[in-house]
C-alpha cells in the first residue's frame, strides 16, 4: 500500500518520485516477486513521509509501467487499474499492507451516452475556467479514452474537485452514479468561480 495526499482513479496515469526507505523496499520486493502492482489509498490525516497517517478505507489498485532510477530517487510511473475496499489493515514491514476486496467493474450502457456528454462538456469548461485562477494539472482538451467506462473514470480523475469528493467518486456502484456525482461535484466547483467575493466592513 502507498497512501497519498492525492486520490489515483482507474485509467489514469500516476507519477512518483521514492526515496523513502520503506517505500523503496516496497518496490524491490515486488520486482523480486514479479509483481508490478500495489494499492494507492488518500491520506485522511498525517504526512505521507515517515508514517503514522490515517488512510481512507477505500484506493486504487497501481499497475508499473516504467520504472527508474534518477539522482538517488526512483521514479515510478504507474496507471490506475481496479477499485478495492480494505478489509484490514496489516502491521507494517516496513511498508503499509493491507487485506482488501476488489470492487466490481462498472458496466456500460449506451443509454448513459447523453449524461457522458453533459458531464464531459462540464468538466472541460469548469477546467477551462479553474485555468483562469491557477496552474491547472489537466488542459480543457485533454483526450479521453474511446472506451466509455474507462473515460468517465477519466473524467472523475481530471474534473476540477477535491480530495473528498474524489475519494467519494471512488464509492460508485454504477457507471450512472459516478457520471452524475461527476457533475454534481463539479457544477459546485464552477458555481464557486463565479460566486461573488464578501463585502469587507
Amino acid at each position: 500500500m502507498f497512501p497519498l495526499g492525492s486520490v489515483l482513479f482507474p485509467h489514469l496515469p500516476l507519477h512518483l518520485q521514492v526515496f523513502e526507505e520503506r517505500y523503496l523496499v516496497m518496490l524491490s520486493r515486488m520486482l523480486e516477486a514479479e509483481s508490478a502492482e500495489f494499492g494507492v489509498v488518500l491520506i485522511e490525516r498525517g504526512q505521507e513521509v515517515g508514517g503514522g497517517e490515517q488512510r481512507f478505507g477505500r484506493g486504487t489498485v497501481a499497475q508499473i509501467t516504467e520504472l527508474g532510477a534518477v539522482e538517488g530517487l526512483v521514479r515510478v510511473v504507474a496507471v490506475g487499474q481496479r477499485r478495492f475496499q480494505i478489509d484490514q489493515w496489516l502491521s507494517e514491514d516496513p511498508h503499509p499492507r493491507a487485506v482488501v476486496t476488489e470492487l466490481p467493474e462498472l458496466e456500460w450502457d449506451d443509454e448513459l451516452l447523453p449524461l457522458r456528454q453533459q458531464a464531459e462538456q462540464l468538466v472541460r469548461r469548469t477546467l477551462a475556467q479553474a485555468s483562469e485562477f491557477g496552474e491547472q494539472l489537466w488542459p480543457a482538451d485533454v483526450e479521453l479514452s474511446e472506451d466509455p467506462v474507462a473515460a468517465a473514470w477519466q473524467l472523475a480523475g481530471i474534473a476540477p474537485i477535491g480530495p473528498m469528493d474524489q475519494v467519494s467518486l471512488l464509492a460508485a456502484t454504477s457507471a450512472s452514479e459516478l457520471l452524475a456525482s461527476v457533475i454534481e461535484s463539479t457544477t459546485a466547483t464552477a458555481e464557486s468561480f463565479s460566486a461573488p467575493w464578501p463585502e469587507l466592513d
